[in-house]
């Protein structure tokens, strides 16, 4: 009798904490990291029962409508967002997003890199965590670079790429001596363009909003990023973007490669990539200006100020950001496939060292990349690779389909530049630019 009623108590606080167990509901986006951290989750279930978890999970253009238009109207739809650097600074300052103080004790956000934290804090505070942070950088065959009679430097300029584009090319071999993106959109062709022109000494406004497509630094930008494509990339480069360049990349198409960072675990990994074992890295391209032509971008998860489970999922946030689960995924999946590009520790790590040759040059391309001061010239405005006001995205959108133009012919360089003038002095004047 004892027994049964001990079994009927059990089964009553069972029921109890099924009851009163809290969900929260994850937007992220449907790329490799967050995968694994969805089926990583049930570790975070095991050690917070009174949590469950529901996901959302999209295709990165869909996700970003559905949090923007979420967080903008205060929809509480979701309790953890997925969202970049670009939306941070923004976001934050609408007082859109919840402060994260009050993450895990051990949390460490002293660890985080400060170049990846400098861009998700509002007045030194954090209101976002990274889950991986990237640079950019050249991924080259170190075979058809050898074949060439030409050696890398570790901080090649933009001069020696297109000579070793050149001289890597075989387009009766189908091997092409560089990838580039080339589909239009504020982060697709416009990132790395964006980020080609700092190199170039080239701005997107100067202090006063004004729009300098019309200078010289953008047409010598462009102009080179057409001609080197036509003399050395991959047919139909127009509609390529990253994961299109990382399988041309790894089926052994491409003599070089200028992306995220991130793709150096895609390239080296055996098991999908062709030339895994014939890769090198190089630190982006410069002119001699004292820009990079590298980028700064992180996912990050932030909680909505509209959420009503705000508790709840900062323990979410703090688990999937952490040193611990950074750990885990060691364990569960190797070392090489750990989020990259958060955390200063990572990179003191001997065996991530040991398992990511790629590690050095992604940790060198972050700490060098300055959202703050992302320019030759000084400018307004706060981004590498995107310029961090609202508009950004619709004008970014509408200039890379100009720069697209001009990479298939169907417009001039002069004729892509005059009309991305045109485009972005209406929106800024719309805007009402300066405020």
């Amino acid at each position: 009798m004892l027994n049964k009623l001990t079994m009927l108590a059990c089964g009553a606080l069972t029921m109890s904490a099924a009851v009163t167990a809290e969900t929260i509901t994850i937007a992220t986006v449907n790329n490799g990291d967050m995968i694994t951290m969805k089926e990583l989750s049930s570790d975070f279930e095991a050690k917070n029962p009174d949590i469950d978890l529901k996901w959302v999970t999209l295709e990165e253009n869909i996700l970003r409508q559905r949090v923007t238009t979420d967080v903008a109207t205060k929809g509480g739809q979701y309790d953890v967002m997925t969202i970049g650097t670009y939306e941070v600074p923004i976001w934050g300052k609408q007082g859109w997003l919840k402060p994260l103080d009050n993450l895990d004790a051990d949390y460490d956000q002293d660890d985080l890199l400060p170049a990846i934290r400098s861009g998700l804090s509002i007045k030194d505070k954090l209101v976002a965590a990274p889950f991986y942070g990237e640079s950019s950088m050249v991924m080259y065959r170190t075979d058809l670079m050898e074949k060439a009679g030409l050696e890398m430097p570790k901080a090649p300029t933009w001069t020696f790429i297109r000579e070793a584009a050149k001289a890597m090319t075989d387009k009766d071999a189908g091997v092409y001596g560089i990838c580039l993106r080339g589909k239009a959109g504020w982060g697709e062709n416009i990132a790395l363009i964006t980020s080609m022109s700092n190199s170039f000494g080239a701005r997107w406004f100067d202090e006063n909003w004004k729009p300098q497509f019309n200078t010289q630094q953008w047409q010598d930008t462009l102009q080179y990023y057409v001609d080197v494509m036509e003399e050395s990339g991959p047919p139909g480069a127009s509609a390529n973007g990253f994961n299109e360049n990382l399988a041309l990349f790894q089926t052994g198409k491409c003599g070089m490669w200028i992306d995220a960072t991130v793709a150096g675990a895609f390239v080296t990994n055996k098991t999908d990539s062709e030339v895994a074992d014939k890769v090198g890295f190089a630190l982006a391209p410069d002119n001699g200006l004292g820009k990079r032509g590298n980028w700064l971008w992180a996912w990050n998860l932030a909680i909505p100020a509209s959420s009503k489970k705000s508790d709840a999922a900062m323990k979410f946030v703090s688990w999937a950001t952490s040193k611990e689960y950074t750990a885990l995924v060691a364990s569960k999946k190797g070392w090489a496939k750990v989020p990259p590009g958060t955390r200063t520790s990572l990179y003191e790590n001997p065996e991530y060292l040991k398992a990511a040759p790629f590690a050095q040059i992604t940790l060198d391309s972050i700490q060098s990349a300055d959202p703050v001061n992302p320019t030759v010239e000084s400018v307004p405005y706060v981004g590498v690779q995107f310029v961090a006001i609202p508009e950004f995205q619709g004008i970014g959108t509408a200039v890379g389909q100009q720069f697209s133009a001009a990479l298939t012919g169907r417009m001039t360089v002069k004729q892509a530049l005059a009309s991305s003038q045109r485009l972005t002095e209406r929106a800024m004047r719309k805007a009402r630019y300066p405020k």
